[in-house]
């Protein structure tokens, strides 16, 4: 069996939700707290062993690329003022095993990924959506391989959603439950009404597909509003390989959501030893006054 080695993240997406700030900015370097929000997932794949990265970007992404490349008048800027700390974040953003392709038109998350085809060849790997940071101690892709390694089969990360939310998910109908957190599907429905929605599972961004999903893609027609939908090229692959539902059970932050954003923030910044204190100090007072209004 092979050894999962490569992740492809896709990053070409408009960000229109978060206009007018991504009208000249890449929504995946909108911060948390310090932080651009795609740092976080790319350092995910690599505290997961994942060795190769390629992010799929698009036009007014080229911050992206220039965040996790050398800079060398900055580098050298903040060695002569010995700004030792700064100079040692910076560095640590330099990743070299990271890997760029444009998606030339906004054709969907399915075509984003038949970007990466040439980039994964005929190896399983790992998708992770820049809209979800999950952190957890054992990453939740590094979960993803281990059961790959197990059971040699890829699988698809799922979170219990509200009822009257799974307009917003694709949705897993189970067929059986394979073990802990572990169900096997029978099928994926894109953006169900709750009425139509066949169980409360959701997926969410990260996957751990195997190559026959590229033949899929490039075969699938696209929907009503021109986008293929890689929930459909699931539903494909699972009758040819079966894929597994993994019910993640951590802690997630949706920043592709304007709410999911400030509480990203808010939390980070709790946790931030450079704005924690100031900032518990902050949330105290003004729920003393939210609570006298």
């Amino acid at each position: 069996m092979q050894k999962v080695r490569k992740a492809v993240i896709p990053a070409a997406g408009l960000g229109t939700r978060f206009l007018p700030a991504t009208k000249a900015m890449a929504k995946e370097m909108m911060p948390v707290v310090d932080t651009p929000s795609i740092q976080y997932v790319v350092e995910e794949a690599i505290k997961s062993g994942i060795e190769e990265i390629l992010i799929v970007t698009g036009k007014g992404k080229n911050a992206i690329e220039d965040h996790f490349d050398a800079n060398i008048t900055l580098e050298n800027n903040l060695r002569e003022k010995g700004k030792d700390a700064l100079l040692e974040k910076v560095k640590a953003t330099n990743i070299p095993s990271i890997h760029y392709v444009r998606q030339a038109y906004p054709k969907g998350l399915g075509d984003a990924i038949l970007q990466a085809a040439p980039f994964v060849g005929n190896e399983p790997f790992v998708v992770l959506l820049g809209d979800d940071i999950m952190p957890n101690d054992v990453p939740l892709t590094k979960q993803l391989m281990e059961i790959y390694d197990k059971y040699g089969k890829g699988s698809i990360a799922t979170i219990r959603i509200p009822e009257d939310k799974s307009n917003r998910f694709g949705v897993i109908d189970m067929d059986g439950a394979l073990g802990e957190h572990l169900h096997l599907i029978d099928h994926l429905v894109e953006k169900p009404s709750p009425e139509e929605a066949p169980s409360n599972l959701g997926i969410v961004g990260r996957y751990l597909l195997t190559p026959e999903i590229f033949e899929i893609l490039r075969e699938q027609a696209p929907d009503s509003g021109g986008e293929v939908q890689l929930t459909d090229a699931l539903e494909t692959l699972n009758q040819i390989s079966p894929l597994i539902a993994y019910e993640y059970t951590g802690k997630r932050y949706d920043v592709g959501d304007k709410y999911g954003m400030l509480i990203a923030n808010i939390e980070f910044g709790l946790d931030h030893p450079e704005t924690d204190e100031k900032m518990k100090t902050f949330i105290k007072e003004l729920a003393t006054k939210l609570k006298e209004n």
